[in-house]
């Protein structure tokens, strides 16, 4: 077997996984059961699954067999955040509510930022994040169905979006940028704030190596102050 079967099989396996045939914590099949199906050696499938090993996709061990990994992220270069934790390790009471939720076709720049194919199909979501009640921060979310399986059904009534995404979804990289804007009507309203208020804002894409899974824009309560340690 050539270099070109051990990645077209590797890909064939993340598909599989990011559609959501294995899901989280499932035990994948054999080597010698891969092997067979794709009609190739267990040193491919073995070279294909160390690199999705590599990639925080799967867990492997000897005798136990390959899993999909619960909370894949671990392995991302960076750490997203749960607003849950941050409110709760300041003192706060944790909730959350959806303020939009809708199923549509990409419009063309998130077509372009999650890199998709015309007539994709995003999950577009406005959450609004409380502290003892308050508005805490407001998230307008976009999210790859393809790259996020049980999102479209996803209980964002009992658990957040961003809490849902970072348990469910595996992820390698992204980017994150920081700015100040002004509060629009939506974000006024949600944020129970006044129109043209300034907000500190986080916008944040992730991906899985060439699988873009979601954008989001974070815009926090006037007043907020961000603290990290050195």
């Amino acid at each position: 077997m050539n270099e070109r079967n051990h990645i077209s099989i590797r890909e064939a396996i993340r598909g599989r996984i990011t559609d959501g045939e294995w899901a989280p914590g499932a035990m994948m099949p054999g080597e010698t059961d891969l092997a067979e199906e794709y009609g190739c050696s267990r040193t491919t499938v073995n070279r294909a699954l160390q690199k999705l090993a590599e990639d925080g996709l799967i867990e492997r061990k000897r005798r136990a067999g390959t899993r999909v990994r619960e909370i894949p992220s671990r392995q991302a270069k960076f750490r997203i955040p749960i607003l849950r934790h941050e409110i709760e390790a300041a003192g706060g009471a944790y909730s959350s509510r959806v303020a939009f939720r809708e199923t549509l076709k990409a419009p063309g720049f998130i077509q372009s930022r999650l890199r998709l194919a015309t007539g994709a199909r995003v999950l577009r979501l406005h959450t609004v994040h409380l502290s003892d009640g308050q508005p805490y921060a407001f998230e307008d979310r976009w999210v790859n169905i393809k790259a996020a399986p049980g999102v479209v059904d996803a209980p964002f009534d009992i658990i957040s979006a961003n809490e849902w995404l970072v348990r469910e979804v595996p992820y390698s990289s992204g980017d994150v940028r920081f700015s100040a804007m002004a509060a629009g009507q939506i974000e006024a309203q949600a944020l129970a704030t006044s129109l043209g208020a300034p907000l500190f804002t986080v916008e944040r894409t992730t991906w899985l190596r060439d699988l873009y899974i979601t954008t989001t824009k974070l815009c926090y309560r006037p007043g907020y102050h961000m603290r990290t340690e050195l």
